[in-house]
């Protein structure tokens, strides 16, 4: 699919004075006055919102307007509210110590094995898209068996050894935030560290002149100690999404020991969002061509982000059903269902209809036909020309990104299983509207300026973002 070129690519200074490569795509080398705003405010408020979150369901019953009421109305100061916060306790401590090694463990030392024997499934060693500088990283792809030992450990414990009680996450919730915290700025710290004094990749790294912009989004592309260590791989699906299915089974547990059953609201935003994570997993050597691994280079953004934001925040619903336990009408329960599924169906469909495209170089049928394309080209930094296509056939022809709107409609289902009773489980909806959305267009400029007129043409061929006829 690459064919060579003349080394025209433009020049650019390192911080140590030397002249590298510039590629033409991959985040911004200079910063607009917007995105520093933006990005001070998320250092600043990011890691209060997900307390404040936490805190609501913990003292508030998960109302979000009550801890302020009760700050203005004078019934409590903000130091009551902290002195009620449970702080970081030794326990906590050595939970999250054992749980972060343990994935260590699987990700770094126990070659995948899932793929001789799970037939369609592509595991193992395999190559990551070409980075800007033309690097291709290869990767261990072992995510779904972690998550398989994992949960298998997980039951083995709950039904036959009783070594700890699966409420254990539910009952040090909070103290399990400062260590999640903690880690987040560590490895945020050490990935800005060594972008500066021993870069894997030097030619990748990015250095905008700003300090808060660096450690926000990154100077490393593909930051990694030894050979295999990808902290974007590591971070992004393990320890995050592995615990995620594990924290909403500690959720579960702990509504059946409050009050002798587990709701369908419960099971509902169980098996949704276990099934986004299977696929998450079942699919992980296709995520190695998407934006968080192509495009991101890893800062506070992913390293917080996957240790604080996604745990705390993506499990909402199911820490909101602990306090307020939902019961289902049986066609409410089915259409939330039926939403969810027909979400799933349309993300995954679209991102196989690219996968497929993508593998065969068109040699393929989507929907039946012969699938068309845009004809593109675009210029690593290191002066290489590659061609390439952009598919415009099947859901592709529908929309731009068609898979967010399916991903979307699954959103909306898990909020939709919690009722009406609360704004805060519709958080996750509200924020994954924002994220796709902006998510599009981060996407689209960079696109731009990858493919340039080729994308125009492109974007002339489908017209649409995320819903045909409206955006």
């Amino acid at each position: 699919m690459a064919s060579k070129s003349q080394h025209n690519a433009p020049k650019v200074k390192s911080p140590n004075g030397k002249a590298g490569s510039q590629g033409q795509w991959g985040r911004a080398w200079e910063v607009d006055w917007f995105s520093l705003a933006s990005i001070i405010f998320l250092l600043l408020f990011a890691p209060f919102i997900v307390y404040y979150f936490i805190m609501a369901c913990d003292q508030y019953s998960c109302s979000l307007t009550a801890p302020v009421l009760d700050i203005a109305t004078g019934h409590a100061s903000l130091a009551d509210i902290w002195a009620k916060t449970p702080p970081v306790t030794a326990k906590a401590a050595q939970l999250y110590a054992l749980w972060v090694s343990f994935q260590v463990l699987l990700y770094s030392w126990l070659p995948d094995f899932c793929h001789r024997f799970l037939p369609g499934y592509v595991g193992g060693v395999q190559e990551g898209a070409i980075t800007p500088a033309g690097v291709v990283n290869k990767y261990e792809v072992n995510g779904l068996q972690a998550w398989l030992i994992t949960h298998i450990l997980w039951f083995v414990n709950t039904y036959l050894l009783s070594w700890f009680s699966p409420t254990i996450i539910f009952d040090n919730w909070i103290p399990l935030l400062w260590c999640a915290n903690i880690l987040g700025y560590a490895v945020s710290t050490f990935a800005m560290i060594k972008g500066y004094l021993f870069p894997t990749s030097a030619e990748d790294c990015k250095f905008t002149g700003n300090f808060f912009y660096n450690y926000m989004m990154g100077i490393e592309f593909n930051p990694r100690i030894g050979k295999w260590f990808d902290f974007k791989l590591f971070f992004n699906g393990r320890p995050g999404i592995v615990a995620w299915t594990l924290i909403n089974l500690s959720f579960a547990a702990k509504q059946q020991e409050l009050y002798g059953h587990v709701t369908n609201s419960m099971i509902l935003v169980n098996v949704l969002q276990a099934i986004y994570v299977l696929d998450f997993f079942w699919n992980e050597t296709w995520y190695l061509k998407t934006i968080d691994i192509c495009h991101d280079h890893f800062g506070w953004y992913l390293g917080w982000g996957d240790c604080v934001w996604l745990p705390y925040l993506y499990t909402l619903q199911g820490l909101y059903l602990v306090y307020h336990p939902v019961q289902l009408s049986t066609p409410n329960a089915l259409g939330i269902l039926l939403l969810g599924l027909v979400g799933y169906y349309i993300f995954r469909m679209t991102n196989h209809q690219k996968d497929l495209f993508r593998r065969t170089d068109g040699r393929c049928l989507i929907w039946g036909k012969k699938p068309k394309a845009i004809e593109c080209s675009y210029t690593s930094a290191d002066g290489l020309k590659h061609h390439s296509k952009l598919l415009v056939s099947g859901f592709w022809g529908v929309a731009r990104h068609f898979n967010y709107t399916g991903d979307l409609m699954g959103s909306l289902a898990y909020c939709l299983a919690c009722g009406g009773g609360h704004l805060l489980p519709y958080f996750y909806i509200i924020y994954m509207t924002i994220l796709l959305t902006h998510r599009c267009l981060r996407d689209e400029h960079r696109c731009a300026n990858k493919y340039g007129r080729d994308w125009e043409r492109y974007t002339a061929a489908v017209p649409y973002r995320l819903l045909p006829g409206i955006f």
